[in-house]
């Protein structure tokens, strides 16, 4: 069954869901905004299981079945908690006809709904994800210790199989490219990358070598020691706003300034 859904607003955007009757929308919690009076909403540690939202009554086979489903749900909760993500979701489900539930995301900026047809995941930076079909499985995937250390956010990414609609949300606007285009490969600010499909290589590099322009571009270019490389033939989904942008225009707004003078890897903390 198809996700009715519309994406309004403008600076800061919503999505509007219908859900036709006993259909299942699920959100990290913290994203719902609004819903008819007919559809209901839970709460659960568990994440989707694919089949329809349907958690399993026991979870077949006893006392066995419950404890693989409790030990499932501890380490999906583990997975999130070492991510920094949500530690519960929130379910809505529409009873005795149409429902409509309001989402969006914590910053100002665009939200995109994406399809899968169950041949390719879909990849997203950590807090991107807003809501899905409860045919929709959300997972944690670390891209590995090497990338994520050298490149900050490259760490944890949230990952999306199945099948159905997706929705995910960005600061600023957003740009869609694939590598292939560019020759199969584009270097970004690694604040910038929102979500790629399956089949795109995610990597992190150092900025130039450890020579004068180097050292130049990480003191004041403002971008660091690295960015985030994407290769290959697929989708991806950039946004012109980075929080860690925002958080310093925020902070130099009230008297302080973190990225200090220079702009770039001697930021400072003030204020």
């Amino acid at each position: 069954m198809t996700l009715q859904q519309e994406i309004v607003g403008n600076a800061m955007q919503m999505a509007v869901v219908n859900l036709q009757p006993g259909q299942t929308v699920y959100c990290e919690a913290g994203k719902f905004l609004f819903k008819t009076t007919n559809v209901t909403m839970e709460t659960r540690l568990s994440g989707p299981s694919g089949n329809g939202g349907q958690q399993g009554q026991g979870g077949g086979g006893g006392m066995g079945g419950l404890l693989r489903q409790a030990m499932g749900t501890a380490m999906q909760v583990g997975q999130r908690m070492l991510a920094g993500e949500s530690l519960a979701f929130q379910y809505f489900t529409s009873q005795g006809g149409q429902g409509t539930v309001g989402f969006a995301g914590v910053l100002p900026g665009e939200m995109r709904a994406l399809e899968l047809d169950g041949t390719r995941a879909w990849f997203a930076e950590k807090d991107a994800f807003v809501a899905a079909e409860s045919t929709v499985d959300f997972g944690i995937a670390f891209a590995g210790a090497r990338t994520g250390m050298s490149g900050g956010e490259g760490f944890v990414l949230e990952k999306f199989t199945g099948y159905g609609t997706v929705i995910i949300a960005g600061a600023g606007n957003f740009i869609d490219l694939n590598p292939a285009d560019f020759g199969g490969r584009i270097e970004v600010d690694t604040g910038c990358v929102v979500a790629f499909e399956e089949g795109i290589q995610y990597g992190v590099q150092r900025v130039g070598g450890l020579n004068r322009q180097g050292i130049m571009n990480a003191v004041f270019g403002g971008e660091g020691l690295s960015l985030a490389t994407l290769e290959g033939n697929g989708r991806v989904i950039l946004q012109s706003l980075t929080i860690e942008s925002l958080a310093n225009a925020l902070k130099k707004a009230q008297g302080g300034d973190k990225q200090g003078p220079t702009g770039g890897l001697f930021s400072t903390d003030a204020g």
